[in-house]
């Protein structure tokens, strides 16, 4: 889609994140269920009377997210409000595979899967040697593997596709590991404890290279926490601190900075997550302005989905956001009458009742 076009869809207005805000608290009090949409309370965004382009879809918090059946004879079946209770404490990092989502609980010491395919949800704990301190972030390879991040035991901890623990990588002292992004036989780590990247061979554990270090100039880092791995082959790296994304070749090369310090849209407060459709619309989530910024590979802003708020389609303490082409099939009857969905986001929130918000972009049928 070429740039022009995208700015005639997508019109960012000037009260950026006032609107977010008043959207999420006016329309929305009531708690968001995951049960097929009712087009009475469809949020899309950018908001009318702009052509939709992202609609809400679907929250998953609970184990009642996932069942199958109705709302109300599950309630009646299983005691209502008694079983309502959060799956997940405290999220950060997410994945979506093979029909499941996967919630890293940073509380709870090990992963949630939200099993769309098969209705039910299941919680992973390592034990021994595989024990989760402090998970902060998931990452699937394509045969399932899972390497998790934990920045209290400062590994990187690799189950299979069973959620059977395989082995750690990272030795005393090498990193303090927030994300992991997978390019063939490489493993690209944010290291938080050395303000750098680590590139690691995925199957011996070896370190191949680093890039960067400690700063604010071009191409330095300070705190960087997620990784997006671009449709051209490049590397984002959310640089939390300096309030950017950074954008370098998988040799570690600076390209270019996107974002500043600021209030207005395209600016950032404290990103966190970030993510590449296949167009390269940038995704970025500021925790502070409790949003998801999107961005044209520029940088110039588009529109954004979320605002502050419990309700649905609001977002509480933001972390890491994702893009699924893969799974949509799993999310269709979410879509309001209509809407065609091309690929899902998915938004993993701190705090507050929706745990991980899903939303859908695509376009109105002509």
């Amino acid at each position: 889609m070429k740039t022009d076009c995208i700015h005639s869809i997508f019109r960012v207005r000037c009260l950026f994140f006032v609107a977010a805000a008043l959207a999420a608290l006016a329309g929305c009090a009531s708690p968001a269920t995951s049960e097929p949409v009712d087009t009475t309370q469809v949020i899309f965004y950018p908001p009318p009377p702009d052509e939709p382009r992202l609609q809400y879809l679907a929250k998953f918090s609970t184990a009642l997210d996932v069942s199958a059946g109705n709302q109300g004879m599950r309630s009646l079946v299983f005691g209502g409000e008694e079983f309502e209770q959060q799956a997940v404490n405290k999220p950060y990092g997410l994945a979506i595979f093979e029909g499941a989502i996967y919630v890293v609980d940073t509380r709870g010491g090990g992963y949630v899967v939200f099993d769309l395919a098969k209705g039910r949800t299941r919680t992973v704990q390592g034990s021994g040697a595989g024990a989760m301190t402090k998970p902060i972030n998931i990452t699937i390879d394509t045969d399932g593997t899972r390497y998790i991040t934990d920045t209290q035991r400062e590994i990187i901890l690799v189950f299979d596709r069973n959620d059977s623990y395989v082995r750690t990588l990272g030795a005393p002292g090498q990193f303090r590991p927030v994300d992991v992004a997978i390019v063939g036989d490489r493993l690209y780590v944010t290291d938080i404890l050395h303000q750098q990247v680590q590139v690691l061979d995925k199957t011996s554990g070896d370190t191949l290279f680093i890039f960067s270090e400690a700063g604010s100039d071009a191409g330095q880092l300070f705190h960087p926490t997620n990784l997006a791995v671009g449709p051209d082959q490049t590397l984002y790296v959310t640089d939390t601190t300096n309030f950017r994304v950074q954008h370098f070749t998988l040799e570690g090369e600076f390209i270019r900075e996107i974002g500043a310090i600021g209030l207005g849209p395209g600016q950032f407060a404290r990103p966190k997550g970030v993510a590449l459709d296949k167009e390269e619309r940038i995704y970025v989530v500021d925790a502070a302005f409790q949003n998801v910024q999107i961005l044209d590979f520029d940088g110039t802003p588009l529109t954004f989905v979320g605002g502050p708020g419990d309700g649905p389609g609001s977002l509480s303490l933001p972390t890491v956001v994702k893009i699924d082409y893969d799974n949509v099939e799993h999310f269709r009857k979410y879509a309001a009458p209509g809407f065609e969905i091309e690929y899902i986001v998915l938004v993993a929130n701190q705090f507050g009742p929706n745990k991980v918000s899903v939303f859908g972009f695509g376009m109105m049928a002509e």
